[in-house]
């Protein structure tokens, strides 16, 4: 397929990156106003241009990932290029219905959420849809399947996800740097540190995702009665760990919200 790519900041260019090396097959072209910063997408065989329209009508899919204020600048440029596009946006709090309306009926409107995992192959890419376009988006569900998971999800669920997965990359973040200053305290140097919390968190997710179990179970595997594991779980749940990422998580979506 051949995918354009509407906004080179993070995001865009972590997609970007993760079909050239995830998705076999594919061309990437990429847009942004100022190129300098992405140059090197082009070693990889990534088209990189200032122009939205260099080549926009031969595009199988559009993907925008652009800020919400320049939605209506960007379609009044490529509208008048396209025809019977599908416009995969990632523009937060855009709806479906608001993105059909701007782009009109001759095009497909599909809602994406990834995160900037993508360029590892390893994004949560939430994606949402009208029924009537369902035969239009099984490419864009197949080619966010090439970077990581891609579950179908309710519309309504969108703002939710994005808490969950795109800001959820910071908040799991987080929790690796607080253990890497833990590992510092407890004799590591910070490098040492990080790799041991990045490795642990990156095998724990991993055997989720492969067992498919709760959490729960596979914290039974290395929780001995009376054992370490055990009162440090018990010391940090003293101290709120878990429900402090409850709320720190609905937080992040009333402010959303609005």
């Amino acid at each position: 397929m051949k995918v354009h790519i509407i906004g080179g900041g993070n995001l865009g260019v972590s997609i970007a990156l993760g079909i050239a090396k995830f998705s076999k097959n594919n061309q990437v072209t990429i847009t942004r106003r100022n190129t300098s910063s992405i140059l090197y997408l082009e070693e990889l065989g990534v088209t990189v241009s200032t122009d939205n329209k260099q080549d926009i009508q031969k595009a199988d899919i559009i993907i925008l990932t652009i800020k919400p204020y320049q939605v209506n600048t960007v379609f009044a440029e490529i509208l008048p290029a396209i025809s019977n596009k599908v416009i995969a946006s990632a523009v937060s709090g855009l709806s479906i219905e608001a993105l059909q309306n701007k782009i009109g009926e001759t095009h497909h409107a599909v809602r994406i959420m990834p995160n900037i995992a993508s360029q590892f192959g390893a994004s949560a890419t939430c994606i949402a849809f009208n029924e009537k376009d369902k035969e239009n988006a099984q490419n864009v569900i197949a080619l966010f399947q090439d970077l990581g998971t891609a579950p179908i999800i309710d519309e309504k669920l969108m703002d939710a996800a994005t808490v969950l997965a795109a800001s959820g990359t910071a908040f799991a973040l987080r929790y690796i740097r607080a253990s890497m200053q833990a590992g510092i305290e407890i004799g590591f140097d910070w490098q040492t540190a990080l790799a041991i919390s990045a490795q642990t968190v990156k095998g724990a997710a991993e055997m989720i995702l492969e067992e498919n179990i709760h959490p729960e179970q596979l914290i039974d595997r290395v929780t001995t009665p009376q054992g370490c594991t055990i009162a440090g779980l018990s010391e940090m749940e003293t101290h709120g760990f878990s429900s402090s990422l409850v709320r720190g998580i609905k937080a992040a979506l009333k402010k959303i919200k609005g």
